[in-house]
């Protein structure tokens, strides 16, 4: 008598190879399984690495300890040669300018030193023509009186000096201050020409010449800067520069003008 039981594990190799001959029956193959995706690659980007404190190099390490201590020694050569420099830079100047402040002392004191005095005397003018719109060429005959009231100073005045007439910003004309010798106690008057070309008056300037002109009051400033040397005996100083600036006003624009009205003021400069 045949057994008709089917064991459990044949059963389902019946069924696999009946689906697999049904298959290839059909012509169609089994479907692969999807490959699995693959891994995203992050974007490029900038990292920061910390380093516990602990851990960080204080020192350089042995086989560059002689290179680190000789660019020491040369950095604080440097700075130390640079520290004697300035201070020797210092040091002369403060030497130069307490030299200066003996002599200006000894020559107060000893000689009564005073600032020789200045002032312009008369002004003629020329070439101020109000009415014309093209470029003027103004001259300024300028009688100035220096006064030296030293009674054991004499001065020398040197060349490169400079005399400028304005009215108001505007520069008229302009000359030299003339080089001379001037004894002790003594007034010389100087007629130095100054002469302008090119000078463009604006409207403004034009009207308010006009309006001066009709009351008699026209102001005008004359600069002047000098460079002169002391002669104390047989001794000369350095060279010394003397700044005047005088406010004067006439009465017209003519070579008859009168001045109404004179103030000067001066300075000196040691060096």
């Amino acid at each position: 008598m045949t057994d008709a039981r089917v064991h459990p594990a044949t059963a389902d190799a019946l069924s696999s190879s009946s689906a697999a001959t049904s298959t290839k029956d059909s012509g169609e193959y089994p479907v692969p399984p999807n490959p699995l995706p693959a891994k995203p690659v992050p974007p490029p980007a900038t990292y920061v690495v910390q380093i516990p404190r602990e851990q960080i190099l204080r020192y350089p390490p042995p086989e560059n300890a002689r290179k680190f201590e000789a660019l020491t020694r040369r950095g604080k050569s440097g700075r130390s040669c640079c520290r004697r420099c300035c201070c020797f830079t210092i040091s002369a100047l403060a030497l130069l300018v307490i030299a200066a402040a003996i002599s200006a002392g000894v020559l107060y004191l000893v000689f009564r030193f005073k600032l020789p005095k200045y002032a312009v005397s008369s002004l003629a003018i020329k070439g101020m023509n109000l009415t014309t719109a093209a470029p003027i060429s103004p001259e300024f005959d300028v009688t100035v009186r220096a006064e030296n009231p030293n009674g054991k100073v004499g001065i020398y005045y040197l060349q490169g000096s400079e005399i400028n007439v304005f009215y108001e910003d505007v520069k008229l004309s302009n000359g030299v201050w003339p080089a001379f010798y001037q004894p002790k106690k003594n007034v010389t008057e100087m007629r130095p020409a100054l002469t302008g070309s090119g000078v463009i008056l604006g409207g403004t300037v034009k009207e308010s010449l006009r309006n001066q002109q009709s009351q008699g009051n026209i102001p005008f400033v004359v600069r002047a800067k000098v460079p002169v040397k002391i002669k104390v005996g047989s001794v000369k100083t350095w060279k010394i520069t003397v700044k005047a600036k005088c406010d004067v006003a006439v009465d017209g624009l003519s070579d008859k003008a009168r001045i109404v009205s004179n103030d000067c003021d001066y300075s000196v400069r040691l060096w």
